[in-house]
């Protein structure tokens, strides 16, 4: 069955509520099936975008809760009616398993939805009141109440990695809808078509429940000076972006360097290391390493929780999990990657740590084209600790054992990690005591400390935290991912003395229940 089949491909960008066209184009590059052409974004797009956003605010941000709800609620409806057609281009554009695209087209349905219901709520405008007192000595005390309110158009980055969940209708564009932000996307390149049909979407959802058209646009294509005209826009109030380090940080530094400084979510990435412990390693090191060798090659190794490095004491039993592991990894066939750029830069990684004189390699990792086999190395601690570029990220399935001399060698390694979005503790009973000193070291270097699991998997619920300090993100008080990611897209105002017929709807008292 041909896409043209079930969608009718615009190939064009999504602003004001029209399909728009451009000057340029390019092609897509999938992995299976033909390539198809798309308009290239340009400044003067991105410029139309950001101030049919701004225009937009002002009504957007006074909707109410319940109609910005059903917002939310038409977006996954139109989603769900075009399961089909976001299935066949996801698959062809990333190389994805089909399954993997239906369970994350649920995630993304899954937040829009769950942010319907918790704006609903009303628990994230954290409603405070002081009530005047014109009797108190020696001056009287005004009326103060206090509330979120939505600071204006955001910018989204799609994600190479997730073509629905963090891409054009994901967490960030959610979060900043039911905050009441206007969004403007700018698509990513790996799945533009993907994009453009979850855009159409978006825009029969604005249609179906009288939103403004210019609550959302979506640019595609484009080199980097489209992202870069996006983030420097004096319209846009805040970024999200999920991608790689080099990129989102010449983005945050834009952001930064504005006259207006505006803030920069970025979710840039982390090795997640993992800590086994004595105990749980001499019960179950065939198991652990079967678990990891599963964890790693999920998805080829392309999420940003993918935990690339372990750390183990260097014994018996960490030589039987290092084989376990390589055991396990020999089973799993080739794996076609997201993009030709990031097959290459993992080949690129894969070669540097094969070739480091410190570090012994288990499994090769033989990759070649868009596809990719996974790796696994060896080096010590002071190997690690003496050389950063062993400590970078490596985007795919490729594992590096880390050998500590002690316990006491596990906690000083740990001191020195740079900021993650996980860590994770293996342990049994009777390793509480070394847990213990772990503990507070590893919840100051990663927003998620995780105990006998494994991080690939992020559930999208209200205590979950998808960030973490500097280099995991450039937030380390924010996620990307839950309820909490709303806290974003708001900042706190403050009403004094204010007539009761101008409170904003949302300023009135929430009754006690």
């Amino acid at each position: 069955m041909s896409l043209d089949t079930v969608y009718n491909m615009h190939g064009q960008h999504l602003i004001g509520g029209q399909w728009v066209g451009s000057d340029g184009t390019f092609l897509s590059d999938p992995a299976r099936g033909p390539s198809q052409q798309f308009s290239v974004g340009s400044a003067a797009l991105i410029d139309q975008a950001c101030k049919l956003a701004e225009a937009a605010f002002q009504d957007f941000s006074s909707r109410s809760r319940q109609e910005r709800a059903t917002f939310l609620n038409a977006i996954a409806d139109e989603i769900e009616a075009r399961a089909d057609a976001i299935t066949q281009i996801g698959s062809s554009e990333t190389g994805l398993p089909k399954a993997r695209l239906q369970g994350e087209r649920g995630r993304t349905v899954g937040q829009l939805r769950l942010f319907a219901d918790y704006i609903l709520q009303g628990d994230y405008l954290e409603r405070r009141h002081d009530p005047a007192q014109p009797g108190r000595q020696p001056a009287p005390r005004p009326d103060i109440r206090m509330i979120q309110r939505p600071i204006g158009p955001v910018a989204v980055f799609g994600a190479s990695n997730f073509p629905l969940a963090f891409s054009v209708a994901g967490g960030d564009t959610a979060s900043a809808l039911a905050a009441g932000c206007p969004v403007v996307v700018k698509g990513h390149p790996a799945h533009p078509g993907t994009g453009e049909i979850v855009a159409d979407a978006i825009k029969s959802a604005i249609e179906s429940t009288g939103m403004s058209a210019g609550v959302f646009a979506l640019v595609q294509g484009g080199d980097s000076s489209i992202g870069e005209a996006l983030v420097r826009h004096p319209l846009i109030r805040a970024v999200g972006f999920t991608g790689g380090l080099a990129g989102g940080r010449a983005l945050f530094d834009l952001c930064a360097a504005r006259p207006d400084p505006i803030p920069f979510f970025g979710e840039l990435g982390s090795i997640n290391p993992m800590f086994l412990l004595p105990q749980a390693l001499s019960a179950r090191a065939t198991e652990l390493g079967a678990g990891w060798a599963g964890s790693l090659t999920m998805g080829a190794g392309q999420f940003c929780t993918n935990p690339g490095v372990a750390v183990v004491i260097d014994n018996a039993d960490a030589d039987q999990f290092v084989s376990a592991t390589a055991a396990a990894l020999d089973d799993v066939p080739q794996q076609t990657m997201l993009t030709g750029g990031i097959a290459h830069a993992y080949r690129m990684s894969s070669t540097h740590l094969a070739n480091h004189n410190a570090v012994r390699t288990i499994v090769p990792g033989d990759s070649g084209g868009r596809t990719a086999k996974p790796a696994l190395f060896e080096t010590s601690a002071e190997a690690f600790l003496a050389d950063p570029s062993l400590g970078e990220e490596v985007f795919g399935p490729a594992a590096l054992a880390v050998c500590v001399k002690s316990e006491q060698e596990m906690i000083a390694l740990s001191t020195q990690l740079d900021g993650q979005l996980t860590a994770t503790i293996h342990m049994d009973g009777g390793d509480a005591d070394l847990a213990r000193q772990l503990c507070p070291i590893l919840e100051r270097k990663a927003g998620r400390v995780l105990f006998n699991g494994f991080p690939t998997g992020v559930e999208v619920v209200g205590s979950m935290v998808h960030g973490g300090p500097y280099p995991a993100s450039t937030n380390f008080g924010a996620t990307s991912v839950g309820t909490l990611s709303i806290r974003r897209w708001l900042r706190p105002v403050a009403y004094q003395n204010m007539p009761s017929h101008l409170h904003p709807e949302d300023l009135a008292e929430i009754t006690p229940t």
